[in-house]
């Protein structure tokens, strides 16, 4: 079990971010043991084609994610909320990993970039729904909703890790909230670092990650605003972008947009710019009517 005791000034100076790195290494362990990850089979499938077409050997990478955890040099704390594949691969390269940083690259290309603005979506939207979260309902419903193994209570995060005893205070420096898509379903922490200590969970929306086609939608919900508005509501259970939900609905982008733009009037849908995309959400008014409508329909 690990216990980390925040101070007020760790509160403060804790923040968010996403590392393109770490998703690399964690999805090499994905297609190493794909029946431990199985929201992810889809992307197994695809990936190991696109792999063995190219003629790509894994096996270095494969052998250093085969242990328990995940070796923290290939992956360190993001500098940067944001920050690009090309300047985590230049840490490694500055640590002599030249090797390995070009191995991670070509692997990323092939397994990563076809889908990454698709994983980045979902990344933002996480971090986004997280951050009205602790503005809803501050620091308890913020870190007891970052996963099953995650719990707050008196200042303290404790992490149910069943091979782990650590507690202490993080001394000020607060802690990195990193959330994961390939990490899933499992929390891994770094906090002896010299650098910032960093918590990757499991993002929402996984499980619709790599699904075609929309959720069940309300019949008492499409009665009211239209079909179409309706299952864009539903599809906004976790903050997403114009382009993802027309993936997602078969809709085009340009009618995805114009019924965004009917519902924002409307009260039910904000917009919030995150990086170089623009995520849409459901606000608390489509939260009401979306249980109204449940209820409706039960």
């Amino acid at each position: 079990m690990l216990e980390l005791a925040f101070s007020v000034q760790d509160l403060t100076h804790t923040r968010f971010a996403f590392s393109p790195v770490w998703e690399a290494v964690a999805s090499v362990r994905v297609l190493r043991q794909p029946g431990d990850h199985a929201l992810h089979l889809p992307w197994v499938k695809e990936t190991r084609a696109r792999i063995g077409e190219a003629g790509f050997d894994i096996g270095l990478l494969s052998d250093l994610v085969s242990g328990s955890r995940l070796p923290g040099f290939l992956a360190t704390t993001p500098m940067t909320p944001v920050p690009e594949l090309a300047d985590e691969l230049a840490e490694l390269r500055d640590a002599g990993l030249e090797q390995l940083a070009d191995l991670v690259e070509v692997y990323w290309r092939l397994a990563l970039e076809p889908h990454w603005s698709r994983i980045r979506a979902l990344l933002e939207g996480d971090i986004l729904y997280r951050s009205r979260l602790l503005v809803d309902g501050g620091a308890d419903a913020f870190f007891n909703d970052l996963s099953p193994m995650v719990s707050w209570k008196n200042g303290t995060l404790t992490v149910a890790y069943p091979s782990v005893s650590n507690a202490g205070p993080l001394e000020g420096g607060g802690l990195v909230l990193v959330p994961s898509v390939f990490g899933w379903p499992r929390v891994f922490s770094k906090a002896d670092s010299p650098r910032q200590p960093v918590l990757r969970y499991p993002s929402r929306g996984i499980a619709t990650l790599w699904e075609q086609g929309g959720m069940a939608t309300s019949g008492a919900l499409a009665a009211v605003i239209g079909r179409t508005r309706a299952i864009l509501l539903t599809e906004l259970d976790a903050p997403a972008s114009t382009t993802e939900l027309a993936r997602r609905t078969s809709l085009t982008a340009g009618g995805v947009s114009q019924h965004l733009g009917v519902l924002r009037a409307a009260g039910l849908v904000s917009a919030h710019r995150t990086g170089r995309s623009v995520l849409y959400s459901r606000t608390h008014a489509a939260d009401g009517l979306m249980a109204t409508s449940a209820q409706v329909d039960c």
